[in-house]
C-alpha cells in the first residue's frame, strides 16, 4: 500500500469547549423534545427515589408496630409507583431513541452535502472508505452520545443527587459512612477513563483504516487475480483487523475490570451500612425501616454511578468521532462559486488559455506557461505521452481544480467569475471511464433530470448509435444498470455516454482521455460516427492516444512535460516531422 494510505491517530487531548457546543448544535433543532426526554428521566428518578421511603413508611409505621390499618393504601401507592414509572420508561425511551434518529439523519446529511462541495484535491488525497467511515461509523458513535449519553446524563446525575439528599435527610451518620468507598470509586473511575479514551480513539482510527483498505482492495479486485495478490491482501487484511480487535479487546479488558470494581465498592458501602446501621438499629438509634430504606438506596445510588462511567466510555468514542467528522466539515471548499457570479444562459463556446501554469502539489507544475485559443464550433486535440498534462486540460476546464498562474476565458470571461453549476452546465464530458450509477439505463442518460423527457433520450440515443444496443437489453431503457454497469461492454458505456452529454446539449464538449479505445471495430465505427456528429456546432476538446480519432480536428496541440512543443492540423504536423509524426508513423506501424 502507498505510504499515507493509513489514517493516523489524531492527538489524544481531551475534548475542548468549543467542539463540545459544536456537537450540542445538533441538538438545538429539537431543544423541546430534549427538554421532554430530559423531564421524563426526572419524573423516573424521582419514582424510583419514592419506592424505598414507602418501603420504609411500610416498615415503621406499619410492620413493626404490627399495625395493619393504612398498609393497603402504601401497598397501592407503591403499585402505582411502579405502574407510573413503566409508562413514563416506555415514552422516555421511544423519544429518546427518536431524538437519537432525528439527529443522525441530520449530521449524515451535513456531512453529505459538505462532501458534495469539497474539491478533487480532497479525494486525491482522502481514501472513499475514509470518508464512508465518517458517514456511518463516526455518526453512529456521536448519535448514542448525543441521545442516549446525554439525555440519561441528567436522569443519573438527579438521581444521585436526590439519593444523597434523602439520605442525609434520614441520618447523617449513616449517610458519611455510604459515603466513605466514594474515594474508592473515584479512583477506578479516573483510571478506566485515561485508559479508555486512547483506546476509543485508537478504535475510530482502525475502522477507518479497515473501510479504506476494503473500498480499495474490492475496486481493484481484477488486478488483485490477475497478478495473484490474493494472498498479500490478506496477510494485509489480517493486520489490520487483528489491530482492530486488539484494540477492541483493550476495551472489553477495562469495561471488565472497572464495572466488577464498581459492584466490590457497591457491595462494600452495603456491608458498612448494614455493619454501623445493624448496631444502631439494636440499640434503639436507628429504625428498622430506615436501614431496609438505607441499603436500597445504596444500590440504587450506585447503579446511576456505574451509569455514568459507562457513558463516559460513549463519550469517550464520541469524541474520538468528533474529531473525524469536524475535521472533514472543517474542510473548507477551495473551489467555490463567486458572491456575485456572471449568469449567462447561453453561451457561445470561445475558449482562451492565457500562459497557464498548473500544479496538483507545490511547485511539481504539469501545466507549464500554456496558451491557445479555441473558436466557437471548433475541435482541439491534444496528444502528448502519459503525464503531459492532457487531462489536467479537462480538469482546469471544469474548474475541478484551480490555477496557479494565468487565466482561463469562457467567451472572454474569467471562468472564477462563472457560478460552478452555470459552468459545468454549458460542459459535457465524455469520460474515459463512464461512470453508471444504479437505475435505469433512462435515468443514467437523464441523470435524474426530469424535465429530460423519454422521448428526448430516445431521439438521442438513436442519434448517437446507442438505440439499437439498448433496446436488445431486457426492459431496454427500463434496464437496471448495476455494479457500474460492468455487463455492459467499454463500447455501449461511452454510448450511452455520448447519449447523456447530448440530451443535456452543451455548448462545450470534452472527450477525456482515450474515450474511443478498448473496442472493437464496429463499434469504434458507430463511436466516430456518434462523435462527429455530436461535435456538429460545439466547441470540442479531444485527448486521446489513438491518433486516428482525432485527425479530422481542427488544430491538434502536442504536449511534453506540460509544455506545448507542438501545434497544427494533422496534415501540418505530419510534414513537420516531429514528435506527432514519429507518434503517428509508431501507431501506423502497430496496425499493420
Amino acid at each position: 500500500m502507498l505510504e499515507g494510505f493509513y489514517e493516523k491517530e489524531l492527538s489524544g487531548s481531551p475534548i475542548d469547549k468549543k467542539t463540545a457546543i459544536r456537537l450540542l448544535g445538533f441538538i438545538k433543532p429539537y431543544r423541546y423534545l430534549f427538554a421532554l426526554t430530559i423531564f421524563l428521566l426526572l419524573m423516573t428518578a424521582l419514582l424510583q427515589i419514592a419506592g424505598p421511603y414507602l418501603i420504609k413508611l411500610a416498615i415503621d409505621n406499619h410492620i413493626t408496630p404490627g399495625k395493619s390499618e393504612g398498609l393497603l393504601y402504601i401497598v397501592l401507592l407503591y403499585g402505582l409507583v411502579i405502574l407510573f414509572e413503566f409508562i413514563i420508561r416506555y415514552f422516555q425511551g421511544y423519544y429518546t431513541e427518536y431524538l437519537g434518529q432525528k439527529i443522525m439523519y441530520d449530521m449524515r446529511m451535513d456531512i453529505f452535502k459538505h462532501i458534495q462541495k469539497l474539491p478533487m484535491s480532497y479525494f486525491d488525497r482522502n481514501p472513499v472508505g475514509r470518508t464512508m467511515t465518517r458517514v456511518t461509523t463516526d455518526v453512529q458513535s456521536l448519535n448514542e452520545m448525543l441521545s442516549s449519553g446525554i439525555v440519561t446524563l441528567f436522569g443519573d446525575l438527579f438521581m444521585i443527587t436526590g439519593i444523597m439528599g434523602i439520605m442525609l435527610a434520614l441520618n447523617w451518620k449513616l449517610s458519611l459512612v455510604t459515603f466513605s468507598v466514594l474515594i474508592l470509586l473515584a479512583a477506578a473511575t479516573f483510571i478506566f477513563r485515561l485508559k479508555v479514551r486512547t483506546a476509543f480513539r485508537s478504535i475510530r482510527t482502525k475502522i477507518s483504516n479497515i473501510n479504506s483498505f476494503l473500498q480499495e482492495a474490492i475496486n481493484g479486485i481484477i488486478t488483485t487475480k490477475l497478478f495473484n495478490r490474493q494472498g498479500k491482501n490478506v496477510r494485509e487484511f489480517e493486520k489490520l483487523n487483528r489491530e482492530y480487535m486488539d484494540e477492541n479487546l483493550k476495551t472489553i479488558l477495562y469495561y471488565s475490570v472497572f464495572f466488577p470494581a464498581v459492584v466490590l465498592i457497591s457491595s462494600t458501602a452495603v456491608a458498612l451500612v448494614i455493619w454501623y446501621g445493624g448496631g444502631q438499629v439494636v440499640r434503639n438509634a436507628l429504625s428498622l425501616g430506615t436501614l431496609v430504606a438505607f441499603i436500597q438506596y445504596v444500590e440504587k445510588f450506585f447503579h446511576p454511578i456505574s451509569d455514568l462511567s459507562e457513558k463516559f466510555g460513549i463519550l469517550q468514542e464520541a469524541i474520538a468521532a468528533s474529531e473525524r467528522i469536524f475535521k472533514l466539515l472543517d474542510q473548507k471548499p477551495s473551489i467555490i462559486s463567486p458572491d456575485d457570479p456572471i449568469r449567462i444562459e447561453k453561451v457561445r463556446g470561445n475558449i482562451k488559455f492565457r500562459n497557464v501554469w498548473f500544479a496538483y502539489d507545490g511547485d511539481n507544475y504539469v501545466l507549464k506557461d500554456i496558451s491557445f485559443d479555441l473558436n466557437s464550433g471548433q475541435s482541439m486535440a491534444f496528444v502528448g505521452a502519459t503525464g503531459s498534462g492532457k487531462t489536467s486540460i479537462i480538469n482546469l476546464m471544469n474548474r475541478f481544480y484551480d490555477i496557479q498562474k494565468g487565466r482561463i476565458l469562457l467567451d472572454d470571461i474569467d471562468i472564477k467569475k462563472f457560478n460552478l453549476q452555470d459552468l459545468r452546465r454549458h460542459i459535457g464530458v465524455v469520460m474515459q471511464d463512464v461512470f453508471l450509477f444504479s437505475g435505469t439505463v433512462l435515468e443514467n442518460i437523464r441523470l435524474g433530470n426530469k424535465d429530460i423527457s423519454p422521448d428526448t433520450v430516445i431521439e438521442a440515443s438513436r442519434y448517437v448509435n446507442a438505440h439499437k444496443f439498448i433496446e436488445r437489453l431486457p426492459g431496454n431503457y427500463g434496464f437496471e444498470v448495476k455494479e457500474r454497469g460492468q455487463i455492459l461492454s467499454v463500447g455501449q458505456r461511452q454510448l450511452i455516454a455520448f447519449a447523456r452529454a447530448l440530451v443535456f446539449n452543451p455548448e462545450v464538449l470534452l472527450v477525456l482521455d482515450e474515450a474511443t479505445s478498448s473496442i472493437d471495430s464496429e463499434i469504434e465505427a458507430f463511436i466516430q460516427d456518434a462523435l462527429s456528429k455530436i461535435m456538429k456546432n460545439r466547441t470540442t476538446i479531444i485527448i486521446a492516444h489513438r491518433l486516428s480519432t482525432i485527425k479530422n480536428a481542427d488544430r491538434i496541440i502536442v504536449l511534453s512535460h506540460g509544455r506545448i512543443v507542438e501545434e497544427g492540423s494533422h496534415r501540418h504536423l505530419l510534414k513537420a516531422g516531429g514528435i506527432y509524426h514519429k507518434l503517428y508513423k509508431y501507431q501506423y506501424q502497430l496496425q499493420k
